[in-house]
């Protein structure tokens, strides 16, 4: 018996450091891979019912907690040194892993149903939101500076990501420049940085699971065909535009690093679809 619950113990081990790695990586939904692990359903339930069966739950979410954090950490020191000296070709990879799972982002999205309003609402969203980005960048540059406060806003669209299935908070980080400085203050154990996304996370998480669970019970459609508008937007904007000094290798290598992305992000969605 005491063996058997120590396999257990190491699987939600490893399945806490794949969700994990889904806070991080661009394009992959935290909340999706504990979808895809049989344990999103049981987050949820434990977030919106604290008191119900709290140290059974604790008891079995601690290798997960454990196994999450060692994810975004070790995945932290490649992330680091990867957009640090490859940016250009790694990008390519992220946008690769968001259009890989665009298709079950639209098939999720209608679900319970798609109108007309729900297309013009995506439309619009990916309109304002693109000239927000596009044009908002000197008030962006102004305004999210790297402190406390904006630490505290990466945590909670971290914690977003986990309530929202197949919401990529990464998205926004990258464009708001704060992606690579939040990998490398992980990877630095910069308290400066965790502390503060740590208490956005676990903010946003208490204080939006019940609003998160009753706007999609309300208006699934509207609410995800809303992030796919936003999604879509982040996305245009963190296309790399910057190709000095790239020759025919440098592009080939964008290409594969492309290709690879919509196949990573096409599998993890895939793998969901299975679970369900």
């Amino acid at each position: 018996m005491k063996r058997t619950s120590l396999i257990d113990w190491w699987l939600r081990f490893i399945k806490g450091m794949f969700i994990g790695s889904g806070f991080i990586l661009p394009g992959v939904s935290g909340g999706a891979l504990a979808a895809v692990f049989g344990i999103y359903e049981r987050i949820i339930l434990f977030l919106a019912n604290l008191t119900k069966n709290f140290k059974e739950n604790v008891k079995f979410f601690i290798p997960v907690g454990l196994g999450g954090l060692a994810g975004i950490f070790l995945l932290s020191f490649a992330v680091s040194f990867l957009l640090g000296e490859h940016e250009t070709v790694i990008l390519w990879f992220f946008v690769g892993c968001i259009i890989g799972t665009v298709p079950a982002l639209w098939s999720e999205a209608g679900k319970h149903g798609r109108n007309l309003k729900d297309i013009v609402n995506m439309v619009i969203t990916f309109v304002v939101f693109f000239l927000f980005l596009s044009y908002g960048e000197q008030l962006l540059t102004t305004v999210i500076v790297q402190n406390t406060w904006t630490w505290l806003l990466a945590g909670g669209l971290i914690g977003l990501g986990m309530i929202v299935p197949g919401l990529s908070p990464s998205n926004f980080l990258l464009y708001f420049g704060m992606y690579k400085a939040m990998a490398d203050g992980i990877k630095d154990l910069d308290l400066s940085v965790i502390i503060p996304i740590g208490i956005g996370v676990v903010l946003c998480v208490l204080l939006l699971s019940k609003l998160v669970e009753f706007i999609l019970k309300r208006a699934y459609a509207a609410m995800f065909h809303f992030i796919l508008g936003v999604i879509f937007a982040s996305t245009v904007m963190i296309v790399p535009v910057n190709y000095d000094g790239f020759n025919w290798i440098g592009i080939l290598s964008c290409v594969i690093l492309l290709m690879l992305g919509i196949l990573l992000g096409w599998w993890m969605s895939d793998l969901e679809k299975r679970y369900k």
